[in-house]
């Protein structure tokens, strides 16, 4: 079993706890989660990349797990979110990185691809459309609204904290159960999940970034082409993005290319680790 590292980096005048894996003179990877989970969600890539030599990074993203929780919500607007994937990156002593991200992890990885290109080698995307395409849809097409639901809920104060953290975070637990195939999170996933969301001030936080994307849209405005080779992995049975967004998304790469699994959720490389790790490999690939 590949050893882990378990350490704190400062970066964008935060703390982020950072588990590192894989030779340390091996090419940067940083894997990126989002909502609701932890850096433990792509613990089925970790040891496969690390044994591909890469040397791979997998922060709990700010205001997640042990990361540090600042107050309020300009905290999270994505500007912020990529200083601190900049940040790594200069902690690390690289120039540049492969980045990886799913869900709002993804949507950080889109938006720092976009404002520092400079800074990446390559971009491998997980079930979230780039962000123009996102807006876009979200206005012309209503059955994206109705998916899309959840995110005019959290803007709500107090109530979405108190209905998601109750009874031991159940809320989130049927969040994760609901919205992934049968079998893909278990018990003891939940238990260490379940860790992560009643962490002090963790729930708050996790709301807040979409708390921002809605009140707080980041300041910058950066050229929506992504000039990096990108590859986008799409679980066709996700609940609540709709597939067609993944084309549309390559029509704004300038070397990119997707791939469907028809069978998978939003919870793609939980679902299907084997054929994600083996895409990502031959991708990343120099």
């Amino acid at each position: 079993m590949i050893p882990y590292d378990h350490v704190t980096i400062r970066t964008n005048n935060i703390n982020l706890h950072v588990v590192q894996a894989g030779p340390k003179d091996g090419p940067l990877v940083i894997l990126l989660h989002g909502f609701p989970e932890f850096w433990y969600g792509w613990r089925r890539q970790i040891d496969h990349l690390a044994a591909q030599g890469y040397r791979v990074w997998v922060p709990d993203q700010r205001g997640y797990n042990l990361s540090d929780k600042p107050a309020g919500i300009n905290a999270y607007n994505l500007d912020e979110l990529a200083a601190d994937v900049i940040g790594l990156i200069n902690a690390a002593g690289q120039e540049k990185t492969y980045l990886v991200g799913h869900d709002w992890g993804a949507a950080v990885a889109w938006w720092t691809a976009s404002k520092f290109p400079e800074r990446l080698k390559k971009l491998a995307i997980l079930n979230v459309p780039h962000h123009k395409v996102f807006r876009k849809t979200l206005y012309t097409d209503w059955e994206q609204r109705r998916r899309s639901w959840y995110i005019a809920f959290f803007q709500i104060p107090f109530l979405p904290e108190a209905l998601l953290g109750a009874r031991n975070a159940e809320g989130f637990a049927r969040a994760l159960l609901s919205s992934s195939s049968p079998g893909t999170f278990s018990p003891d996933d939940l238990a260490l999940y379940r860790q992560a969301w009643s962490q002090p001030g963790a729930t708050t936080a996790m709301l807040n970034w979409y708390r921002a994307i809605v009140r707080r849209p980041p300041a910058s405005n950066p050229d929506p082409r992504i000039k990096i080779p990108t590859l986008i992995l799409w679980g066709k049975n996700d609940i609540a993005l709709k597939w067609e967004m993944a084309q549309s998304s390559v029509n704004y790469c300038d070397d990119g290319r997707v791939i469907y699994f028809e069978n998978a959720s939003h919870w793609l490389q939980h679902e299907e680790p084997d054929s994600v790790n083996n895409y990502l490999s031959d991708f990343l690939r120099p």
